[in-house]
């Protein structure tokens, strides 16, 4: 029996009593009937890599049961524009089982993800989550081990200033508490939904950026004041973190509308001001034990080749991880966000960061407080951290790609010497010879889509990204426009850059 212990379990899981995973279509009729549910919502990622839904109201058992076994008809050439004709436009959506929730929104809805089938039944090969999940097939297959991911989601809370007490400053958010922090209830609703729904929420917080009024000609945002948040996740497999990231995306802006704000993971809002990032952390897995270390408590052979395939495939994962052209913006040098190929312990200067993960640690907490029973961690907790990811990132794509480097990496012996080619240590940017003799990033959108271009083998390869994938992301990054921009912007007086750099920042304040 399942233990009804918390109070953000998912009420599916509670009134079913029985994990997600094992959720069936006869568990999902029985969950209509209890929870009084009216309609069934599906949701499914579109090209633009916003999440989508039908609204599909249910009259007899029949036409529920129907529903939940074959799903829907879709326009595919409308939710796939520019890639799928329209004269083989029908696609079908089938729920996902083990996604299913009540709809924090409309307590009557029973929400599900779906994939995307094509005419002879098979999983379409060109969407987005699709690809993810043959990347990860792959992945298993071949390296017999899980790759688990979590994301942190960064993003802007937009809104009016309630009041001028307690000021916050700016650059100094941090962690911040109330009542310096002013959204904080909001941000307890976000995280609270979130958790109901995915059960995968690790914590929540301020982050750097704040702006007490928003410089601006978009009549959204302008005069607004905004707090930077974020939500951080617990490691899952990686095509079910890629759900989750989609999910919660989808939450947050839901939640902030419901608040008369605006949620927004633009890469960069403000000059001079944090932007938002969307560093993703990985984890190898095998039997539900972590294997990033090994006995000695240091870095595996592993998790080293898997350092190495991200730093092979780490200027072509730009074009799926920053996706517009404030994203180089926010990738300067001297800051937080990378601008160099190269990887390091704890240092936030690094493009991948291997963070503490309590190797060799357990029980801290005996040290300060009375004697407890011994804890033992039996999973591990290591990860590796990829920060050059924006909020632009198309999702799906960076996770499907960063699981391509990781089996490459774990494939080829060559990452060894990759990974030890690009450790560095210390702040990079106060060595100059290092800094000439490390590979850079992409500084352009532009770039980002040559570069692609001339990497396509490692993504098409297994027949994982379509073609088409790649010539659509190649085309959308290069119309941007953008190969100059940072020499243009440099040229300008001060007033007028300003006024440019603005127009780029917020542009897309509302893309993926």
């Amino acid at each position: 029996m399942h233990n009804k212990y918390f109070r953000l379990e998912n009420p599916l899981i509670m009134s079913l009593d029985k994990p997600k995973e094992d959720f069936t279509r006869k568990d999902l009729i029985k969950a209509v009937k209890i929870h009084d549910i009216e309609r069934i919502t599906f949701h499914y990622t579109g090209l633009d890599s916003k999440f989508k839904e039908l609204k599909i109201p249910i009259t007899n058992e029949y036409q529920l049961e129907r529903i939940l076994a074959d799903g829907e008809r879709v326009d595919g050439s409308s939710l796939f524009k520019g890639m799928v004709d329209a004269s083989l436009s029908d696609l079908y959506v089938v729920p996902l089982y083990k996604s299913a929730f009540i709809n924090p929104f409309d307590n009557h809805s029973l929400d599900l993800t779906c994939r995307y089938f094509d005419k002879n039944g098979d999983l379409a090969s060109f969407s987005l989550d699709n690809i993810l999940g043959n990347a990860y097939r792959l992945f298993k297959e071949k390296t017999g081990f899980e790759l688990f991911a979590l994301g942190e989601l960064e993003f802007f809370l937009i809104g009016e200033y309630k009041n001028n007490l307690f000021p916050a400053n700016k650059q100094k958010s941090y962690h911040l508490s109330s009542p310096f922090l002013k959204n904080s209830e909001i941000l307890d609703e976000m995280v609270r939904t979130i958790s109901q729904i995915t059960g995968c929420v690790k914590y929540a917080h301020s982050e750097v950026g704040f702006i007490d009024s928003i410089r601006s000609n978009i009549e959204e945002i302008k005069g607004k004041f905004a707090e930077q948040m974020e939500i951080e996740f617990l490691p899952a497999p990686i095509d079910d973190a890629g759900d989750y990231l989609m999910l919660s995306r989808w939450l947050i802006r839901n939640i902030a509308y419901r608040h008369n704000c605006i949620a927004t993971f633009t890469p960069k809002l403000e000059e001079g001001v944090a932007g938002n990032g969307f560093h993703i952390h990985m984890a190898l897995m095998k039997n539900n034990k972590n294997m990033m270390t090994n006995e000695e408590n240091k870095l595996s052979k592993e998790a080293k080749k898997i350092i190495g395939g991200l730093c092979k495939y780490a200027e072509s994962l730009t074009a799926f991880g920053n996706t517009v052209s404030s994203a180089y913006l926010r990738l300067v040098p001297n800051q937080e966000a990378p601008t160099k190929i190269c990887w390091s312990d704890l240092n936030r200067s690094a493009m991948i960061r291997v963070p503490l993960g309590w190797t060799g640690l357990n029980n801290l907490s005996n040290k300060i407080n009375p004697e407890n029973d011994y804890f033992v961690d039996k999973e591990g907790r290591q990860t590796v951290e990829l920060r050059s990811p924006d909020g632009s990132a198309i999702v799906y794509l960076l996770l499907a790609g960063i699981t391509l480097a990781a089996e490459w990496g774990l494939s080829y012996e060559d990452s060894l010497s990759m990974a030890d080619k690009y450790y560095v240590k210390g702040n990079i940017f106060n060595d100059k010879d290092l800094l000439n003799r490390l590979p850079s990033l992409p500084k352009s959108c532009v770039e980002s889509s040559k570069i692609l271009l001339s990497s396509r083998d490692l993504y098409e390869r297994d027949n994982i990204f379509p073609k088409s994938v790649i010539d659509y992301t190649s085309k959308m990054l290069y119309s941007e426009n953008d190969e100059n921009m940072n020499e243009i912007l440099v040229d300008l007086p001060a007033d007028d850059r300003l006024f440019e750099t603005r127009k780029i920042m917020h542009k897309d304040l509302h893309k993926h």
